[in-house]
């Protein structure tokens, strides 16, 4: 891969900011000045990226899978309403990369966030017909006993919707802490449901995706990962 078109893939700007970088000298990969930008690269062999002294997270090629803790209050959104995007916690310059998230959180949503620019694996995860596995630890308005996950892994029937939902798995930490497994990704699922058997979510974290697990991570703290 050409030097130019890998700093361009980095996120690094236009082609012509790109080339002007480089002329300068200002462009650093693995200790080395790199001074011509048809050189080839491996992508692959890159592990310290530099911009004039200034270390640079170096994303990898052609594809990078990022498992994110979002906190709460962040948009699953290139473009936010009313909270900043999850996409502003990344440098400057991953922010110039094509991204998606793999579904969405709420904004008042916490936990595992899985980021990627693989439409496949985005689409592996977030068909219905792979039934893909989400753990989630909501917190309940009111205490709640054993019927409520009998009710929910019955299933129950979500307001303005004509067939029932049903969780692959119900359980209850204490009366006000519900653990709730689906295999779908309907709009506001959870909430939903709960609310259909009789309670309300005050606070949702999703434990588990396909998985994954983020709890390691700091809120806002991520990490790229191999899939």
């Amino acid at each position: 891969m050409q030097l130019i078109k890998y700093l361009q893939a980095q996120g690094l700007g236009s082609r012509k900011t790109c080339q002007w970088l480089i002329d300068r000298g200002l462009v650093s990969i693995n200790g080395q000045t790199a001074g011509h930008a048809r050189a080839e690269i491996a992508p692959d062999s890159v592990h310290e990226l530099r911009i004039n002294g200034e270390a640079f997270t170096v994303v990898p090629r052609p594809y990078f899978y990022i498992l994110l803790n979002k906190p709460a209050g962040y948009e699953t959104s290139h473009k936010p309403r009313d909270y900043p995007s999850v996409f502003s916690l990344f440098p400057d310059h991953m922010r110039n990369i094509d991204m998606q998230a793999v579904g969405r959180l709420d904004a008042d949503t916490t936990g595992v966030l899985l980021i990627t620019n693989d439409g496949q694996f985005n689409h592996r995860l977030t068909s219905p017909k792979h039934k893909v596995a989400k753990r989630y630890r909501a917190t309940l308005k009111h205490p709640a006993d054993s019927s409520l996950c009998d009710t929910l892994c019955s299933g129950v029937l979500l307001h303005d919707d004509n067939e029932t939902v049903a969780a692959a798995a119900a359980g209850l930490a204490d009366e006000h802490t519900l653990i709730l497994t689906i295999t779908e990704g309907r709009y506001h699922q959870v909430k939903r449901m709960v609310a259909a058997a009789g309670n309300r979510v005050e606070q949702l974290h999703r434990l588990d995706f396909g998985g994954w697990q983020a709890d390691h991570l700091p809120a806002g703290g991520w990490t790229f990962f191999t899939p």
